[in-house]
C-alpha cells in the first residue's frame, strides 16, 4: 500500500516537471572531395574521417560536395573517396560545382553552376536534395538575385542546406597549413584542444540564441570541412559535444526541423541560417559565435598553438 502510494506521488512529480531539454546536432562537412591538407594524402585523411565517425558511433555524417576539386591536381582518386563516405553510411549533397560566390555572378550562372554538379552528382547512392551555398552567400543585400536563386532551388526540387553552427575551421586550417609551410613548431595537444573547444562552444553558442530567438531548441547543424584537423579529431570533438549534453543525429533529422521552411528576409543574406532568424526577430547582437571573427581567432591561434607572444 505504502510502496503504490510512493511510485503515484512520485508519477505525479515526474508528469509534473518540465520536458528535458533536447541539444541535438548532426555534423556536415564542405568541400569534398578537398586536396593534400597539412598532414595527410586526401586517402589517408577519408580513411582516417571514417574510422573516427565510426569510433564515435556517428551513424550519419553528410558531405556537401564539390565536383570541380576533381580536375585539380590532388583530385584523383576523389570520386572513389566520395564512394566511401556513403558506403560507410554517410550521404552526399551538392556544394556547387566550382564553389563560386553568388554575390560574384548573376543569378541565371549561379543555378548554371548548380545544374553542372548535380549532372555529376544524379543516380549516386547515397544523394540527398540539398543545396549549400558556398561562403554560406545567399545574394548579400542584393534582394532581387537572393529570391532568384530561392526560385530556382524551388523549380529544381533543391532545399537550403543552411548550416546553424560554424567554428570557422576552414581558418584553423589554413592557418596551421601556413605554419606548417613555414617550418614553425607546432604544438599539436594544443591544436587539439582549441579546435574540439572552438566546435563545442560554438554549439553552446547556437543554443542559447536559439532559445532567444525560437523560444525553443531546434536541431542545429554543424558546418565542417573535410580537413585534416577532422580526420584527427573528429572522435574527440564528438566526445566534447556529448559531455555537454548533446546527441548526435542524422542531417536528415536536422533538415525535417521546422526551421529548415523558413526563409529570413534581413537586409543581408549571408551567414547561418540561425543568425538570419535572429536577426529578422530583432535579437540583439551578438548573433554570431565570437571566434568566426578573425581579428578574434587568429591571434588566438597564434597564442595557444604557435606559442608567440601577443
Amino acid at each position: 500500500m505504502i510502496r503504490s502510494l510512493m511510485l503515484g506521488m512520485f508519477a505525479t512529480l515526474l508528469a509534473a516537471m518540465p520536458a528535458a531539454a533536447q541539444k541535438r546536432i548532426a555534423l556536415t562537412f564542405d568541400d569534398a572531395p578537398r586536396a593534400r591538407g597539412p598532414f595527410l594524402t586526401p586517402d589517408e585523411r577519408t580513411e582516417r574521417l571514417i574510422a573516427g565517425l565510426r569510433k564515435a558511433k556517428v551513424r550519419q555524417a553528410a558531405f556537401f560536395v564539390v565536383p570541380g576539386n576533381l580536375a585539380a591536381p590532388d583530385g584523383a582518386g576523389g570520386e572513389r573517396r566520395i564512394a566511401a563516405y556513403v558506403k560507410a553510411g554517410h550521404v552526399i549533397a551538392n556544394h556547387s560545382f566550382s564553389h563560386p560566390a553568388l554575390k560574384s555572378m548573376i543569378a541565371d550562372a549561379y543555378l548554371a553552376d548548380i545544374d553542372r554538379a548535380s549532372g555529376w552528382l544524379m543516380g549516386r547512392k547515397g544523394l540527398r536534395p540539398w543545396f549549400r551555398f558556398p561562403f554560406l552567400d545567399e545574394g548579400g543585400s542584393d534582394k532581387a538575385k537572393r529570391d532568384a536563386v530561392r526560385a530556382g532551388l524551388t523549380a529544381r526540387k533543391l532545399s537550403n542546406g543552411y548550416v546553424t553552427v560554424d567554428g570557422s575551421d576552414w581558418n584553423i586550417e589554413g592557418l596551421t597549413a601556413e605554419a606548417r609551410n613555414a617550418g614553425k613548431p607546432i604544438d599539436m595537444a594544443a591544436l587539439r584542444d582549441l579546435y574540439v573547444e572552438t566546435h563545442v562552444e560554438s554549439a553552446e553558442f547556437a543554443d542559447a540564441l536559439a532559445r532567444k530567438a525560437l523560444g525553443r531548441q531546434p536541431v542545429q547543424v554543424m558546418l565542417l570541412h573535410e580537413t585534416d584537423l577532422a580526420a584527427y579529431w573528429i572522435a574527440d570533438l564528438v566526445a566534447g559535444l556529448r559531455k555537454k549534453g548533446w546527441e548526435i543525429v542524422t542531417a536528415d533529422v536536422a533538415y525535417r526541423d521546422p526551421i529548415a521552411k523558413a526563409q529570413p528576409d534581413t537586409p543581408s543574406a549571408q551567414g547561418n541560417r540561425l543568425e538570419a532568424m535572429a536577426w529578422e526577430k530583432g535579437v540583439p547582437a551578438p548573433r554570431w559565435y565570437d571566434r568566426n571573427t578573425l581579428s578574434i581567432a587568429t591571434p588566438l591561434y597564434r597564442q595557444r598553438v604557435l606559442h608567440e607572444a601577443q
